[in-house]
């Protein structure tokens, strides 16, 4: 049975319910209850480790029988494992739920196959509506599961021939407004932003996430990385946020601690030094690439050397999305897997 109308839009308002929840140890989950004529009849999200998850939570809304025959509307592949809470498939099944429609399976070795014991109490599945929209929401945490550190986004801003600055240094600015403000609500949905001291030193940043002349209230961690000491009138010190300093060239130990913290997506953007570094430890899962129309020549690349010394060597990227941004064009894209990149 193919999903209709009435569970894609409420995959749409699951996929939003989700967003209401905080990145964390847990996944951003949303969930919606449809009756059997597609009404609404409760909705839930997950509120963090140790709170009900999001099927349990609508559920918990509903009197007792209320959802049988119902369907629900998931963005995670409904648990399959006791931890703090029980199994999220269970409570479908024992609240008399007919129908499970959801985005993405649970990767989890322990919590995934939900799917699989609802369809053998007899409940019907449906995968996949709306996946990428759901992978996008829950990236970092999906990383996290898969990889054991935070999703990384490296970002920079260049010339169409590849320069992040001119001759002298100077660099503010090669994009327009519109690419700038775009920067900030990148930074804003990110846990950290890391810069190199490199930058710190010259440019003297203040790591903010800026909407116009306001902070936006979601502030980024800043997080500084490398041996010279970062002065004690820098502007990052009066971060919002308390600031993390790793004296280390060592990026996987770096994002091993971020981790730790709790911290799932990352955003880098402290210059060609730093980006180069990420991408050619293989670190990088996405590139944020700001495209502007001036020509600046020269030798200030905006990646350095990522330990490519022939064709056969390129890092290959499969573009997600070209965006436009007044003058400027957005690329952001990720890693072509090996297998894909081969000709």
């Amino acid at each position: 049975m193919a999903v209709d109308e009435t569970e894609r839009r409420a995959m749409s308002r699951a996929l939003e319910l989700a967003e209401r929840g905080p990145r964390g140890v847990n996944p951003q989950v949303g969930a919606v209850i449809l009756s059997r004529d597609g009404e609404i009849l409760a909705e839930g999200w997950h509120r963090g480790a140790g709170t009900p998850h999001a099927e349990v939570d609508a559920l918990s809304k509903l009197a007792p029988g209320a959802a049988r025959g119902a369907t629900a509307v998931v963005t995670l592949e409904p648990c399959n494992h006791t931890g703090r809470t029980g199994p999220c498939a269970l409570a479908l099944i024992e609240a008399g739920v007919s129908r499970v429609v959801y985005a993405l399976d649970d990767p989890g070795a322990v919590s995934g196959g939900g799917a699989e014991r609802l369809r053998s109490a007899g409940v019907d599945v449906e995968s996949g509506e709306q996946e990428d929209a759901a992978r996008r929401l829950i990236e970092g945490w999906l990383t996290a599961q898969r990889l054991g550190r935070p999703h990384v986004t490296v970002k920079w801003a260049q010339s169409l021939d590849g320069r992040a600055a001119a001759d002298d240094g100077s660099s503010r600015w090669i994009t327009g407004p519109a690419a700038r403000a775009d920067v900030h609500r990148h930074r804003a949905a990110s846990d950290a932003i890391v810069v190199g001291t490199g930058t710190v030193l010259a440019d003297d940043p203040a790591l903010t996430a800026r909407d116009g002349d306001d902070l936006f209230s979601a502030q980024p961690v800043p997080v500084v990385i490398g041996a010279r000491e970062t002065p004690a009138e820098a502007a990052v010190r009066r971060h919002p946020r308390t600031p993390l300093f790793y004296g280390t060239r060592d990026l996987a130990a770096v994002l091993a601690d971020l981790h730790g913290r709790g911290i799932q997506r990352v955003f880098v953007e402290g210059g060609p030094t730093l980006a180069s570094a990420f991408v050619a430890a293989g670190l990088a899962d996405r590139v944020l690439a700001y495209l502007a129309p001036v020509l600046l020549g020269g030798g200030r690349l905006a990646l350095t050397d990522i330990g490519v010394t022939s064709i056969d060597e390129a890092r290959r990227l499969t573009i997600d999305e070209w965006v436009p941004l007044g003058d400027d064009l957005l690329a952001i894209a990720h890693p072509t897997p090996v297998d894909e990149g081969a000709v």
